[in-house]
């Protein structure tokens, strides 16, 4: 009896796995002309179906992101980064489709920036600025480390405190933007954001992630807001309903940039600085195109240098002064800076 139970399951097992073998082959794939799977933007996407049976195939249609593209297609109106084409192949009254990831870079290297040193300012040497941004002329900030966190109004030219609350010890605070006089704060590894009255600093509402699991940085555009988190991606997020909506991915034209971090809106680009990295890059927020990047490496020799000195975070644009503002995680210093497009 026993050995007639072996060989049922052994009988058993090579029946499912004979049909597991039939579910799972495919008899196309997609070709196309991408070098390595990579193709830069505005060039021409070529595909087609490689056949290796010779199968009668009656229609083949392909889709990038969802978007029905021809077998040639010009690449320019999409967003860079990771996608997958897909290829709906019918034949002999079946449908089967075909999956290849590719990757599109930008058709050009980004500009390289200098700036010049307009004032330099006192800043809080204890805090670990994750978030920086003006509003109505005063400089707003987020800080981080559990135990830490805080968000505070400052009086940038002097360093006064005007404005200060506590996060719980248990959170670690992260970027920060305002939006229709609403203060959004993120946190880093709780899976949720805060929402403050600008003007009382009372929090009325919470928010959690979605597909982005961490909070880095935010901004805005006075209509969308835009989140980081520490991938490079950006997620477009609806103010109202602080849903991520749909996300650009951050490319050069040799590849992406990750670890995105505390970002600012300037005059129609996102500018964000690359964690561990004393530089800033300024991307397209249509398609995720570094249209160019900035060292702000000198900034860090110019403060005052102790144990709890860490990288360059923190950018802040003053419409008042059409000015820039920099500062870093620990550091004595805001400076005030004017970019230089060589």
């Amino acid at each position: 009896m026993n050995t007639y139970k072996h060989l049922i399951i052994i009988i058993l097992a090579i029946t499912l796995s004979n049909c597991g073998d039939n579910s799972n082959k495919k008899n196309f794939n997609i070709s196309t002309n991408a070098t390595n799977n990579t193709i830069a933007l505005d060039q021409e996407l070529k595909l087609s179906v490689q056949n290796p049976k010779n199968i009668e195939i009656e229609s083949v249609s392909y889709t990038l992101d969802n978007k029905v593209i021809n077998e040639t297609t010009k690449l320019s109106d999409f967003k860079l980064g990771s996608h997958d084409i897909v290829a709906s192949i019918k034949y002999d009254g079946e449908i089967e489709t075909a999956t290849q990831s590719i990757s599109i870079v930008n058709n050009v290297a980004p500009k390289v920036y200098s700036y010049e040193i307009i004032n330099t300012y006192p800043h809080d040497i204890t805090s670990y600025t994750q978030g920086l941004e003006f509003y109505n002329g005063e400089l707003y900030e987020s800080t981080g480390q559990k135990g830490e966190s805080k968000l505070r109004k400052v009086n940038y030219k002097t360093g006064e405190v005007l404005k200060n609350i506590d996060l719980a010890d248990n959170y670690f605070g992260e970027g920060l933007t305002i939006l229709n006089k609403n203060i959004y704060q993120l946190t880093w590894l709780s899976g949720k954001g805060f929402v403050y009255n600008v003007d009382t600093f009372k929090r009325t509402s919470t928010f959690k992630f979605g597909k982005s699991q961490e909070g880095w940085g935010i901004c805005n555009d006075g209509n969308m807001l835009y989140k980081s988190d520490g991938t490079e991606k950006i997620w477009y997020l609806n103010p109202e309903t602080l849903v991520e909506d749909s996300s650009i991915q951050v490319y050069t034209n040799k590849g992406k940039i990750g670890k995105l971090n505390e970002l600012e809106w300037i005059n129609g680009k996102i500018y964000a600085n690359i964690y561990q990295k004393n530089g800033v890059v300024i991307i397209n927020p249509e398609n995720g195109a570094t249209e160019a990047v900035i060292d702000f490496s000198p900034l860090k020799e110019r403060v005052t240098k102790h144990k709890g000195l860490d990288v360059l975070n923190g950018i802040a644009y003053n419409p008042e002064t059409k000015t820039i503002f920099v500062t870093g995680k620990r550091w004595d210093k805001l400076f005030e800076v004017k970019i230089i497009e060589e």
